[in-house]
């Protein structure tokens, strides 16, 4: 039971600390979208889904291993992933996102490889991300030449 509260406050935290502000946030809002991203409203919705899964996958591969080495795969995954927004919003820079979308699908990649070895429930739980962190990243791509 204490593994899966201290999970949660360390995604719960992470979540909060790594977050832009409400101006920044706005200036992202403002931003054109392509036209074919007709299910922005759902997004909030996905990611809410997405990190469900981190949380589900983290406590099933910490009660397999108790391995603080997978589980700082799972907090640099979460980190690579919430500074996402946060880094756009800072920099206000959509080719930073870009590159952290990349380079968090890549290390989601990698931590998928790593769990295979320990739980595959847990690697199922990390595919809603591995298949959802290309489309945002194809968005952000497309979003950096409709507002240049």
């Amino acid at each position: 039971m204490t593994a899966a509260i201290v999970i949660l406050l360390v995604i719960g935290t992470l979540v909060v600390v790594i977050m832009p502000s409400q101006d920044d946030f706005a200036w992202f809002l403002r931003l054109r979208r392509p036209g074919w991203l007709t299910f922005e409203a759902l997004i909030p919705l996905i990611w809410l889904t997405i990190y469900a899964c981190f949380y589900a996958s983290a406590l099933l591969v910490w009660y397999r291993t108790s391995s603080w080495w997978l589980m700082s795969g799972y907090l640099l995954l979460l980190l690579l992933v919430q500074s996402y927004t946060w880094l756009i919003c800072r920099t206000r820079r959509l080719a930073n996102g870009t590159g952290v979308g990349l380079a968090g699908w890549l290390w989601g990649v990698a931590l998928s490889v790593l769990v295979l070895r320990v739980s595959q429930p847990a690697v199922f739980l990390l595919i809603p991300y591995l298949l959802w962190s290309p489309v945002g990243t194809l968005v952000t791509w497309q979003m950096q030449r409709l507002n240049r």
